[in-house]
């Protein structure tokens, strides 16, 4: 930490000294010669940094320039006829754009645009031109529009707290797999992908909450879904990266809960291409060595009268990296916009239509061997198994009322969704604006899995059923196991590794649809020298939701693909007298819910961008918020169908408790910004936030008494930026108030799930770093890091032991599944003039625990992955990249259902954990047209 920063500020020593000589800028005549040559000029003699992202062709020449004119008239002139114009970013940094960019100026999504010939700006070319020329497009430059409002447009610079912005290049190279994939590099942000395409899990900043509870996830500056964190049904469920995503800015902390509800801790935005005045598209294939065929396309091209139509998206199908013996993911997405600039604003339409199915991978059983190293039980592949299997993909489960229940694991969790989204924004004349986004979606999710809930020996096992065995064979001399799909015994340890799994087979449907609305009028005011961009803004979310969900136990062999067994009561010789199983089935119905409900929220908000002078900006922010949630869930009963396996299910007993509760809070936030010069700042920021309850607090517990979750983040920063280095260094504190911890303890004695709760408040300091070097063209390496210590605080909860109570504290223990240091290194080198880009990830992730009892540990481990970029020609490039190439086995998470406030995996040889998906090859072919 201490070479990072030092290292910044000696960079920064001369900066003042180039200011000075910038602000009086002389202009000598630049003959006509290739454009980026002539911008090259212009640069070195005006004293003046110019941004621009791709390489401007040598086919676009400059007519030239008069000498002795103003810098910016003789600008002009080197841009007349290009197709290009500007934009000045800082007073001494100025922008290369299309020339249809400057007509989006003030428009939030055009903003982000900021690179010649419509192609993001790439951090690997950035380090390719000598000292002293233009090509310099850096980190700070770029237009940020992310948990902002304004006029004016803000640099990256400007901002007054942390935001990473992932390119085009750069998320290309990474080519993430997943939503929750793609935040990787960013610093503060725990992510855990292990469980396949969607259903990701990210804690940042130390706030222990599961899914996405902590940041909201938008797309084009609009939240996915209003609540990203409903119960089973995270906002990465229903979105894809696909082709039409140009770039993500991630803002962490901040100014965010005061623009978007629900997101306390930070914002992902994906932000859709846009439409040039040529027509262009790209089209991409890929493979994988997992049966993975993939397609991607975009189009966009003008339409006349101003109009511009884009479409775009993806189809891929792949059997998985973890193979169930079946097609794993399937399906893809489309979707079309039609937008128009006019004199006075923009409009635009959006439509998206998803239908995919992608599989759900959860835990395997693991025990440490002879090394004390962390392995998957023999006769399980740690890497690439999976319990999903043939046996279970199909089960007919038999429910309270005698009908079948039809469990389809190969639908994994299956999207099919229709999203519509009008934006529209309009100057009203005399300095006001006044801007729209609407969005409705309608979203059927189907989710399925095997769910590991337990594991036992043999032995074990059957003692535990011994209590049925004699309930219903009283005559019976003991039991076996069988087989399934032959009848043949199920011996332990002959052939097999003498365990089984307590599966649960949970099936969860979720239909939902969702209206917002996003109404903000702004207004810039000029006092003086100083002035104030102000916005007020009215945000409405209303969306119904329904809730089924239905789970039955069977007995597994613990091995890939795992197989179902039948439990058999025999005589003394050994022959068979009947099953206390059903095709594999133990108990029907161990988990049961029926449930619907509304939510509407009702949010205002105000913020101000305070301009003191050309250093100095202070900004701040509040934001009124209020949700009603009502709805009704049906009531549970036990009943008793006659059979072994059919006499504790859980169905409906026809009576409904309904529930209409309203919750508000109130949110600020204040922060200011500092420019030393344009190449370096600091600011800090204090905000005191909230999370208010969701429908999903009471859809399944109708008589819940949840409380709103308050928070306080102060962070302070430094950044700097020049043509070898981008530097970010953020120290941050979080402090969560009134946190709810509750999960459900499967008992293998009973077959019963549990609920239990806790509340709690964390604390957690921490440092985050980010950046890259860039020492030469040919070499640049990006880099994130983060420590912190995260803890909780005043965790005492009381369990009954031995008929008394006894009380539980774990103040002070480390949050769950959240490393205190972890880090991330991607060097890359550029060859063959820039043709050929090589880079690989080193990341680490230190000790994280199971449970708040910090009783099962999560140990350190390490990943490296390799990418590749050759570039052709112009428009032909090919990719290649290598995932965990090292085949870890990390843990990302235990058995959340062995219990997450104290596991009862804590005393165990053989216990539940998720690890890393194994090592795995992709290749892309895309051609630009």
């Amino acid at each position: 930490m201490a070479f990072h920063i030092a290292l910044a500020l000696g960079a920064g020593l001369p900066l003042a000294a180039f200011a000075q000589a910038a602000a009086a800028p002389h202009t000598t005549a630049i003959a006509a010669m290739p454009l980026s040559r002539a911008l090259e000029n212009f640069s070195h003699e005006a004293g003046m940094q110019v941004v621009y992202g791709s390489d401007i062709p040598d086919a676009i020449r400059s007519p030239g320039a008069d000498g002795g004119v103003a810098p910016e008239q003789q600008l002009r002139q080197l841009l007349a006829g290009t197709g290009l114009t500007y934009r000045f970013v800082t007073p001494n940094t100025v922008s290369i754009i299309p020339g249809n960019v400057a007509a989006n100026a003030g428009n939030p999504a055009s903003a982000a645009v900021t690179t010649a010939g419509n192609a993001s700006a790439d951090p690997a070319s950035d380090a390719t031109a000598a000292p002293g020329t233009s090509k310099s497009a850096k980190d700070l430059d770029q237009v940020v529009v992310t948990a902002r409002s304004g006029v004016d447009e803000r640099s990256k610079a400007q901002t007054s707290y942390s935001i990473t912005t992932i390119d085009e290049d750069r998320l290309r190279m990474q080519n993430p797999t997943s939503v929750t994939e793609a935040m990787k590099s960013v610093p503060g942000f725990w992510v855990e992908s292990s469980g396949g395409e969607a259903s990701g899990n990210i804690r940042a900043r130390g706030i222990p909450v599961d899914g996405y509870g902590s940041v909201n996830l938008l797309e084009d500056g609009i939240p996915v879904q209003h609540d990203p964190a409903l119960g089973y049904l995270n906002a990465d469920q229903a979105f894809r990266i696909d082709e039409t995503i140009d770039h993500i800015e991630v803002v962490r902390g901040g100014p965010s809960s005061i623009f978007y509800s629900n997101a306390p801790a930070g914002a992902i935005n994906f932000i859709p291409r846009q439409v040039g005045d040529a027509a262009e598209g790209l089209v991409k294939y890929t493979v994988g060595n997992y049966g993975l065929n993939r397609l991607d396309f975009w189009y966009g091209t003008p339409v006349g009268d101003g109009w511009k139509l884009s479409a775009g998206g993806f189809y891929r199908q792949d059997n998985g990296i973890r193979r169930p013996g079946y097609t794993n993911d399937q399906g893809g997405q489309l979707r079309a916009t039609l937008s128009k600039q006019f004199e006075n604003g923009s409009i635009s339409f959006d439509i998206k239509r998803m239908d995919d199915k992608v599989a759900l991978d959860l835990g395997i059983p693991m025990y440490r061997n002879a090394s004390s190293d962390l392995v998957a039980v023999p006769g399980f592949n740690g890497n690439y198994g999976t319990l999903a299997g043939p046996e279970t993909e199909h089960v007919k489960m038999i429910q309270g009322n005698g009908s079948l229940y039809n469990f389809d694991n190969s639908l994994g969790t299956q999207v099919k969704r229709t999203q519509f989204t009008t934006k529209f924004d309009y100057n009203l004349g005399d300095g006001w604006k006044i801007a729209e986004d609407l969005r409705y979606s309608d979203t059927d999710t189907q989710r399925n899995g095997v769910f590991p809930n337990a594991v036992q020996t043999v032995s074990d096992f059957l003692a535990t059923a011994k209590k049925r065995l004699a309930q219903y064979y009283p005559g019976a001399a003991g039991m076996q196991l069988q087989y399934v799909d032959n009848g043949q015994a199920f011996v332990p340890n002959q052939g097999n590794n003498g365990l089984v799994i307590l599966g649960g087979l949970r099936g969860v449907t979720m239909p939902m649809d969702e209206f917002t609305s996003n109404t903000r009028v702004m207004r810039k005011f000029e006092f003086g020298d100083q002035t104030h961009d102000v916005t007020l803004g009215y945000y409405y979310a209303h969306f119904n939701q329904s809730f089924d969900r239905y789970s039955s136990t069977a007995i597994l062999t613990a091995t890939d693909n795992a197989r179902l067994l039948d439990v058999v009561a025999v005589n003394a010789a050994g022959n068979p007298l009947g099953k206390l199983t059903n095709g594999g089935i133990y108990s029907y119905g161990y988990e049961w819910a029926h449930a619907s409900g509304t939510s509407n929220t009702s949010a205002f908000y105000l913020s101000d961008e305070w301009q003191v002078n050309d250093q100095l900006r202070i900004d701040g922010g509040a934001r009124w918020e209020r949700v009603n949630t009502k709805g009704w869930t049906e009531g549970s009963q036990t009943v008793n169908l006659g059979t072994p396996p059919t006499s504790n299910i859980l169905t409906g007993n026809g009576q409904y408790v309904s529930y209409d509760h309203s919750f508000d809070k109130i949110g600020w936030t204040l922060g200011a910004n500092y420019q030393f010069s344009d190449h370096q700042g600091v600011f800090a920021r204090y905000t005191s936030t909230f999370r208010l309850p969701n429908l999903s607090s009471y859809i399944t517990s109708p008589t819940a008494t949840p409380v709103i979750q308050t928070m306080i983040l102060p962070e302070m920063g430094y950044k700097y930026s020049n043509r070898y280095m981008d530097a970010y260094a953020t120290l941050f504190y979080t402090k969560y108030n009134n946190v709810s911890f509750s999960n459900y303890v499967f008992d293998p004695n009973t077959g019963v799930s549990t609920p239990q709760t806790g509340y709690a408040d964390t604390k957690t300091y921490g440092l985050e770093l980010e950046g890259t070097f860039y020492p030469s063209k040919y070499f640049d390496v990006q880099y994130t890091a983060t420590v912190q210590d995260p803890q909780y605080k005043g965790l005492r909860y009381t369990v009954i032991t031995n008929n008394a109570p006894v009380l539980l504290d774990y103040d002070g223990n480390q949050l769950i599944r959240v490393p205190k240091n972890s880090f991330r290194i991607v060097p890359g080198v550029n060859l063959l003039d820039d043709k050929l880009r090589l880079q690989m990830s080193y990341e680490y992730e230190g000790r994280r625990y199971v449970d708040t009892a910090n009783s099962v540990v999560l140990p350190q481990y390490h990943t490296i992955g390799f990418s590749a970029r050759y570039q052709m020609t112009p428009e032909l490039s090919f990719f290649f990249y290598a995932d965990n190439l090292n085949n870890s086995l990390g843990l990302t998470e235990g058995n959340p259902r062995a219990g997450e406030l104290a596991s009862s995996d804590a005393t165990k040889s053989v216990f539940i954990a998720r690890p890393l998906l194994g090592r795995s090859f992709r290749a892309s072919v895309m051609y630009r047209f």
